[in-house]
């Protein structure tokens, strides 16, 4: 079964999914797929969890909770949140390789450090074999691709990262990476009278 694993490494939780990968069933193939969290907020008309105060300490305390209970190391950059481009891109040139992936999140978010910091991106760069990083982030068809990904993220209804897609249905969240499990042992989980009857609720409400 293939996943599409969508991900900005902006995101603490999708860092911690991405520690959790190598833990899922063989039987699903993960096809990894940068994407800027940015538009997606952009399009779906959302704040992000760092617009707004209360929830972005939240979050920060959040993440360090769970990755102290889960025994994986963070320590945030030293400021948050960054401008993720350069990185998205190195993942594009690296050709999304799963093991590429995980080493520039843990760049951020186990090693501390910003794209912006030219020294270490460099040398993450010439650890991950990528030869005049900086040039070839910047090729248009680099850039086309990280676009492609996001237009086709919004068409798939994806609405945050980290988030998987598998046969059309979206996975958002650390947490439902146990719900992913659940439905490649069992296809037909969102077919019960339950399942479709909540996925079809009317809505009584709206916000002004």
């Amino acid at each position: 079964m293939k996943a599409t694993w969508y991900f900005d490494f902006i995101s603490p939780y999708a860092y911690l999914q991405a520690e959790q990968l190598d833990k899922l069933p063989a039987e699903i193939e993960i096809e990894p797929a940068p994407v800027l969290f940015a538009a997606l907020l952009n399009h779906w008309g959302q704040l992000g969890p760092a617009e707004i105060e209360p929830k972005r300490i939240f979050t920060y305390r959040h993440v360090q909770w769970l990755a102290q209970r889960s025994g994986v190391v963070l320590n945030a950059p030293a400021a948050h949140p960054f401008n993720p481009l350069r990185l998205l891109r190195l993942a594009l040139v690296l050709d999304c390789d799963l093991a590429a992936v995980q080493r520039i999140f843990r760049y951020v978010w186990r090693d501390g450090r910003l794209p912006e910091e030219d020294e270490a991106f460099d040398a993450l760069a010439l650890e991950l074999e990528v030869v005049d990083a900086r040039r070839r982030i910047d090729a248009p068809g680099i850039k086309d691709r990280l676009r492609l990904h996001g237009e086709r993220a919004v068409a798939a209804g994806v609405f945050g990262v980290p988030t998987f897609v598998v046969d059309g249905f979206v996975f958002w969240g650390l947490n439902a990476g146990d719900m992913l499990v659940d439905y490649q042992r069992d296809r037909n989980l969102f077919g019960s009278a339950a399942m479709r009857r909540i996925a079809e609720l009317p809505v009584l409400a709206r916000r002004r």
